[in-house]
């Protein structure tokens, strides 16, 4: 693993770092393939419009030339991006005219089972609830103590992902993924404007639907939903697409239009 602090290698992060300190800050996980960024503008995008929620101070122009050098570097793996507002003093307040600091680290691809993008997966069913909190609401920030929380609540390797609903039971997303069902040959996905993180493939998928002649719904979903749907799958932006097989007593087969996407998937993380 290598890593880059303003531009710089380096791995030593100021105790002030807001960041730390608060989460006070946004990331991106972004694949890497051949040296270039999957899904850079849709990654872009959303920082920018986390920074302009959270009124974060940020060369975003800067931000973009540092990780494409950053990647070409990596050449293949998974560059992770924090923002962080930067340095301040103790207390809530930041500090006037702080400068926001740029984070880059680099991992390698995760290996995942074949079977999880053929056969699908298992999903663990979460004790743990998304809060709803309408101005933190899709962003990717920093504060992930409940995904932390729903993620140490299994740890048998049968399940690759957990199902997350919000305090009113509202089905939203899983650990890491967005959710998808289909119902009646249309999509339909989590409104995540009270909370949940708006994934960029989730984003990506609901741009290509209707040029795919596809309906797609964005509401609230309940387990009714879910036990009514034809097929369901997780999504995020380095994995692609993964059919859900089992929830509880649910079963599903992978059906044409979770294979179709797929395809669709992974010529998005190839541009």
């Amino acid at each position: 693993m290598h890593s880059w602090i303003d531009g710089q290698p380096g791995t030593a992060v100021n105790l002030q770092n807001r960041g730390l300190a608060y989460g006070d800050g946004l990331f991106e996980t972004i694949a890497v393939r051949g040296g270039r960024p999957s899904l850079l503008s849709r990654h872009l995008d959303r920082l920018a419009r986390g920074c302009q929620r959270l009124a974060i101070q940020a060369d975003l122009a800067l931000v973009e030339d540092e990780l494409l050098r950053f990647a070409q570097q990596l050449g293949e793996g998974v560059a992770k991006l924090v923002l962080t507002r930067g340095d301040s003093q103790r207390g809530y307040a930041p500090a006037p005219g702080v400068q926001a600091r740029r984070l880059l680290q680099g991992s390698p691809l995760p290996t995942y089972p074949a079977e999880n993008a053929e056969v699908g997966v298992r999903l663990f069913p979460c004790q743990t609830r998304l809060a709803q909190q309408p101005l933190l609401a899709g962003l990717k920030h920093l504060n992930r103590l409940e995904q932390v929380l729903a993620r140490a609540e299994w740890q048998d390797g049968a399940y690759a992902e957990g199902l997350m609903c919000d305090t009113q039971g509202h089905l939203i997303e899983g650990v890491y993924s967005n959710l998808f069902l289909v119902r009646d040959g249309a999509l339909l996905t989590a409104d995540l404007s009270r909370c949940g993180v708006a994934g960029v493939m989730r984003e990506a998928l609901l741009a290509q639907a209707p040029s795919l002649g596809v309906a797609m719904h964005v509401r609230d979903l309940s387990l009714d939903d879910l036990q009514q749907s034809e097929e369901v799958f997780v999504c995020n932006s380095v994995y692609g697409i993964w059919p859900v097989r089992e929830f509880n007593v649910l079963n599903w087969s992978v059906g044409p239009l979770t294979r179709k996407l797929q395809a669709v998937a992974r010529t998005l993380l190839d541009t």
